[in-house]
């Protein structure tokens, strides 16, 4: 079955103020190339040609900048991470889907996993020192049994968020909790774990890095001049 990707560019952008006054976060720039350029390319990458782009009110520069490589959906007011997604239901049902969020960056080859990937979820982890700070994987030999979100005693550092596989019952499970209060996407990965169909791997020896601060920003300038992105 075909697997199609959506990326996750709406919100205000908040945590990269001033640099997001004036433009979408995935057009801050990296060694002079914006963010969108290095997730772009990863996807495709990946071997998926069909993208759909979810923006904020500067969803016009990213179009000039992409052109066709992608379709566009204009998120006029951030509504939350559930509004953000159902936004891009449209032309991606009935398919498995690749789900980015714009504020990651890795260097993981994602091909063999898009390739053999038929149902249930994977799920993208790496060690993390603040785990409380993400969803948090609860493992038991080995295995993911439960996600817990933000907690305040993790079970684990091994952070799950930014980037999932999807297969095609997203939607049907979307909805079952899409309206529940600070949904997060974990609530839609934590249906497929505990019903045995999720997959996690580690990003292992690879670079996987959240560029929303201005902090990891920097990191990330540093890696994309070593060729690490």
């Amino acid at each position: 079955m075909s697997m199609k990707a959506i990326i996750l560019a709406g919100g205000h952008g908040s945590r990269l103020l001033p640099l997001t006054e004036n433009k979408n976060k995935t057009m801050v720039e990296l060694n002079e190339r914006p963010i969108i350029d290095y997730i772009i390319n990863s996807i495709e990458k990946s071997g998926i040609k069909d993208i759909t782009i979810v923006a904020n009110r500067f969803i016009e520069d990213i179009q000039n900048h992409v052109g066709n490589k992608a379709n566009f959906v204009l998120e006029e007011t951030p509504k939350g991470v559930a509004n953000a997604i159902n936004l891009a239901r449209n032309g991606n049902e009935g398919c498995n889907l690749l789900i980015w969020f714009a504020d990651n960056l890795t260097n993981i080859d994602l091909n063999p996993e898009v390739r053999k990937f038929n149902e249930g979820a994977l799920l993208l982890s790496r060690e993390v020192d603040r785990p409380e700070d993400f969803g948090i994987a609860v493992l038991k030999n080995g295995v993911v049994v439960d996600i817990e979100e933000k907690p305040t005693n993790p079970p684990s550092n091994f952070a799950i968020g930014g980037i999932y596989l999807f297969d095609k019952t997203f939607w049907e499970r979307f909805d079952e909790v899409s309206f529940e209060e600070n949904f997060s996407i974990s609530d839609v990965s934590r249906q497929y774990v505990k019903e045995g169909l999720a997959r996690i791997i580690s990003i292992g020896d690879n670079s996987w890095l959240d560029c929303g601060t201005p902090e990891n920003l920097k990191i990330a300038e540093k890696l994309v001049k070593q060729g690490i992105f």
